[in-house]
């Protein structure tokens, strides 16, 4: 298979952080949720992968081709990708209508039409400039830009961050219609788990610079639970050999503990007395960062 991008051992060091061993792909048809706390790699992972930074080990590909920071094939890669950082990109005194007319001008893929229904659709009024829409209307216009040429692959780093929920909910819908053909990919980092689990198909955890998870998403919401437990509970969990050593995950606070549990269902048939709910990718990710491992 050809992925719509593979990244394999990125590596990346700086004087306070190191990027160290990040793999993952995205293949046709996929939306991969790419999450983990703040300074975690994220960001420099999407710089890496569009050649922006110059990574120090590992490689990258998209469509099948090498990345490399600089090189003059890096722009005819890059026209087939839409971006929505995590910044609106455009200058403030631009109006709406100018940023078509750059989209015209950088892209021969350029749907004038496609670009003029999206903003009608999110509002954005043709005279507006930049520096007079809300955080949220500025990400609007760059996710219409990013999808007016298009783009076979979408990366997008905190592209609902600054929306309402019923704006977010717009903003996915116009996602799945995008990946209606079967044939392209989303790479989205964001901090708004539930909108993942909206969307993803791949949920990709990363924190301090190295991947802790990578799962389908559909295992963590469909499969994975949360056992609410007492302190008596974790100790009877533990002894009945139910985890193998180091596998388990406990989060311990002032009125009880969590424990995820990978398969709800194996745990409520061996401890049909402990509750035990259906994990969201955030509680998922908590625990899998902040939990204790027995």
């Amino acid at each position: 298979m050809t992925y719509l991008m593979e990244i394999n051992n990125l590596g990346k060091r700086y004087d306070d952080f190191e990027l160290s061993g990040v793999s993952l792909a995205v293949e046709p048809g996929c939306v991969v949720g790419f999450i983990g706390s703040n300074g975690a790699g994220k960001t420099t992972t999407i710089k890496a992968v569009l050649g922006i930074i110059a990574a120090d080990a590992g490689t990258v590909r998209l469509f099948g081709q090498p990345v490399t920071c600089g090189s003059a094939e890096m722009d005819a890669i890059k026209s087939r990708i839409g971006i929505v950082l995590d910044t609106c990109a455009f200058p403030d005194t631009c109006r709406v209508c100018d940023v078509g007319a750059i989209g015209r001008a950088a892209y021969r893929e350029w749907d004038a039409a496609q670009f003029a229904a999206l903003c009608d659709r999110f509002n954005l009024a043709p005279k507006k400039k930049v520096s007079e829409l809300s955080r949220g209307m500025g990400m609007k216009l760059t996710l219409a830009f990013a999808l007016s040429h298009n783009p076979e692959l979408l990366v997008l780093d905190e592209a609902t961050a600054g929306l309402d929920p019923i704006a977010r909910d717009e903003v996915l819908d116009l996602l799945r219609d995008f990946m209606a053909e079967g044939d392209r990919g989303i790479l989205m980092s964001t901090h708004i788990t539930s909108d993942l689990e909206k969307i993803a198909d791949e949920v990709v955890c990363v924190d301090a610079g190295r991947i802790v998870f990578t799962a389908p998403k559909d295992a963590i919401t469909d499969e994975a639970g949360v056992a609410r437990c007492r302190a008596a509970d974790v100790t009877a969990i533990l002894d009945a050999g139910f985890f193998a050593p180091g596998e388990a995950r406990i989060l311990r606070h002032d009125y009880g503990c969590d424990v995820l549990a990978p398969d709800r269902f194996a745990f409520a048939r061996a401890f049909p007395d402990i509750p035990v709910d259906k994990a969201t990718i955030e509680d998922y990710m908590t625990l899998t960062l902040k939990g204790e491992s027995r």
